[in-house]
């Protein structure tokens, strides 16, 4: 069973930009996030291992864990065999120990993820819908909400929250093909509008913001403490992490790549997400005769098809040049991770052309450009990584008391 733990609010908050103290209650509950988040990132550790990774005491450790196996939120499969003495327990994760829900809203598609707390996607829906109004988020959410929990064998008494992710300015940033009265979104209440569709706390932010913070929780990129994430969605978006912290800017608005100005057009208005951006590639497609329904689709024998992509990545790649080599000189990252819904094939030819491109740069230091282990449906899974943030897992803001 469950046991509530104090939801902070403020994921972005840093302990640098703070003068504000803590209690012995914050500082309690973030060792105890922080041996969940250890237990969550190795798969299977021991108390010994914890004490030796944290830093904390064995009976602090004794004591933290113990606790998590009575929340049911960590499990012993057992004992380690063949060592000296009295085995060490092993420790794993209970993956069905608690659950949320992923709710990706873009220009192009909808998509709804459930994520266990071993950061699995237990069942996933999507639809391609082209500037689907609130309207139609609200109907596909009824319809598919108890499918997607049935199909996850997810148990809805352990369900921490739902995360919505969407691109900032969704109604105010034109597109091609963008109706009339889309505008509506940029002045929404997202979370109260899908309270009707919705029976847990929604927890909303921006899309790239939400797969840089997903991809920071995922095992396989959590060795990188500082990294840039490029999101190719209908737009283009970008999030910084840094010292394993979103670094989210004085206005809540870093990382906005797609709308730095595009050097290599000949248009003095031209943005880089003219260039590098779905939308842009399918209105390439389209100008040829060859429009698509679905993002699949771009993966073909098609020569039509398969010549328009890869004249597209070679202008992706010149648009995408002077911006990256902002983000190397100012953040200096260990690395930039590109996701989004282009097929992985179609990520790997990008990653390998700007990687070429940069390398014939005069950069003193160069970050690898990479494909992000959580691609495709990066936002919906950074999205349902967001009650986990505000109930379980470890941040800065979870030290920080607020002064009066």
């Amino acid at each position: 069973m469950l046991v509530s733990v104090p939801v902070v609010d403020g994921r972005g908050t840093r302990l640098a930009a703070s003068l504000s103290g803590t209690n012995l209650a914050r500082a309690g509950d973030y060792n105890q996030r922080t041996v969940l988040q250890a237990i969550r990132l190795d798969g299977e550790t021991t108390r010994v291992a914890l004490a030796q990774q944290t830093g904390l005491t064995s009976p602090t450790i004794a004591n933290i864990t113990g606790r998590l196996i009575d929340q049911g939120l960590v499990r012993v499969p057992g004992r380690l065999q063949g060592a000296r003495g009295q085995p060490a327990l092993r420790l794993t994760i209970n993956p069905d120990g608690a659950f949320a829900i992923g709710l990706n809203i873009d220009r192009d598609h909808i998509t709804l993820v459930a994520l266990d707390l071993a950061g699995e996607v237990r069942s996933r829906l999507s639809c391609e819908i082209a500037f689907a109004m609130p309207e139609d988020v609200i109907a596909y959410v009824e319809r598919n909400l108890d499918l997607l929990i049935a199909e996850g064998s997810i148990n809805r008494d352990h369900i921490l929250g739902v995360g919505v992710a969407l691109p900032d300015d969704l109604g105010r940033i034109s597109l091609p093909r963008m109706p009339p009265g889309y505008e509506c979104w940029s002045d929404l209440d997202v979370a109260s509008t899908l309270g009707s569709a919705l029976h847990w706390p929604v927890h909303v932010d921006n899309d790239a913001a939400a797969a840089a913070v997903g991809e920071s929780q995922s095992r396989s990129s959590s060795a990188l403490s500082s990294f840039f994430y490029l999101l190719i969605s209908a737009g283009l978006g970008g999030g910084p992490v840094v010292d394993g912290s979103y670094f989210r800017g004085a206005d809540a608005r870093s990382g906005e790549i797609g709308l730095m100005p595009d050097l290599t057009s000949e248009s003095a208005n031209a943005l880089v997400q003219d260039t590098v951006s779905l939308s842009a590639l399918r209105a390439r497609l389209e100008s040829v005769g060859r429009p698509i329904e679905r993002i699949d689709q771009l993966l073909t024998d098609d020569p039509m098809i398969n010549g328009t992509v890869m004249r597209w990545i070679e202008d992706a790649t010149r648009s995408l040049i002077a911006p990256l080599i902002a983000v190397n000189c100012l953040i200096n990252p260990a690395a930039v991770l590109i996701g989004g819904r282009l097929p992985m094939p179609l990520i790997n030819h990008l990653c390998d052309a700007l990687n070429a491109a940069l390398a014939k740069t005069n950069l003193p230091k160069r970050a690898v450009i990479q494909p992000a282990a959580m691609a495709g449906d990066a936002p919906a899974i950074g999205a349902a990584i967001l009650p986990f943030l505000d109930h379980l897992l470890p941040s800065d803001a979870i030290l920080i008391q607020a002064g009066r």
